[in-house]
């Protein structure tokens, strides 16, 4: 089934957690959507679907999209701090992981204090978090390397943990969800602030006063642009809409309980067409339960995440929805 950016469905299929788009009943246009600034329509992009959370649909997506995916493979995720409740699943990944040959999962220090702060301590929650099953690189356990950014908002260079540039290949496999300072963590959140380093990188990010607004997600797509024009074809994102929280998974313990049900997993080569798709998908969910995530994402000036990657040219926000199920 094949579903247009431009006549995005109503989602009257939504049942239950599944999350099912069940026919094409007509077309919406929410006066809530984010709107990136279009490109030509040739340039459409191709966002895959499926409404099952699982091992298997999860891999049946990324065969949809890896075909520019070689050599040594980095595998971005959120890993939680410790205890953190809405994870993605460890055997899911596990799954994930071990079809992609010469694959790691990476992560970086925080600069915030706590239990991800320093390499000894987020090596413990990540063994205590339940990522034992294959290795997994702190990019900045030895430091930093900068990434140059074209005709930047506010960064010229971003410092990344110095072992991103060990990889030929860059898989960004993302818990969408909210986040208290940027509204919804998505593929750009995941890459952007996930890979730069814990110390110098991501104060860069932040700010010394971690500011909030648009600087910020202008900052984010700055370094989110650093990335992806260092791997060129050589990324793909996919977005998980499972446990959708208000709160990013660097909550923790704390984070608040989902209210939205599960949604499905979105999987594409562009990284500005699969966070809109995964917004779309939340502002047309037809309850109630939309609201406080809603919220969140527009309280934090969320939206501009996607207009400062169209303006990057980072990607399209017209796509069409392919579902696998």
């Amino acid at each position: 089934m094949k579903l247009t950016r431009r006549n995005f469905v109503k989602l009257a299929g939504i049942t239950g957690f599944a999350g099912v788009i069940a026919s094409i009943t007509g077309c919406i246009d929410s006066p809530n959507n984010a709107k990136a600034d279009k490109l030509p329509p040739a340039d459409k992009a191709t966002v895959y679907f499926s409404k099952t959370i699982d091992a298997e649909h999860l891999i049946a997506l990324y065969n949809k999209i890896n075909s520019q995916i070689t050599g040594k493979v980095a595998i971005k995720l959120h890993t939680g701090e410790p205890n953190a409740p809405n994870i993605l699943p460890r055997d899911m990944v596990q799954a994930f992981q071990a079809k992609i040959p010469n694959s790691a999962i990476v992560e970086t220090n925080t600069l915030y204090g706590g239990a991800r702060s320093t390499t000894e301590r987020h090596r413990r929650t990540l063994e205590g978090n339940g990522w034992t099953f294959c290795s997994v690189d702190i990019l900045d356990e030895e430091g930093d390397t900068y990434f140059p950014v074209k005709d930047a908002f506010h960064l010229q260079e971003v410092a990344m943990g110095s072992h991103l540039t060990n990889y030929d290949s860059l898989i960004a496999l993302t818990h969408f969800k909210g986040h208290a300072m940027g509204g919804f963590g998505g593929s750009l959140k995941n890459i952007a602030i996930g890979c730069a380093s814990g110390k110098v990188g991501k104060r860069q990010i932040h700010g010394d006063d971690w500011i909030m607004g648009d600087v910020l997600l202008e900052r984010m797509a700055d370094s989110g642009k650093a990335i992806c024009d260092h791997f060129g074809k050589h990324i793909v994102f996919i977005n998980v809409l499972q446990r959708l929280s208000i709160d990013c998974d660097c909550a923790g313990a704390g984070a608040a309980a989902p209210e939205l049900p599960d949604l499905g997993i979105l999987a594409s080569t562009d990284i500005l067409a699969v966070d809109q798709a995964a917004v779309d998908m939340i502002y047309n969910f037809p309850g109630n339960e939309k609201a406080s995530l809603i919220e969140r994402i527009e309280s934090r000036s969320g939206l501009r995440q996607l207009s400062a990657m169209a303006q990057h040219k980072m990607g399209t926000s017209d796509y069409e929805l392919i579902t696998i199920d």
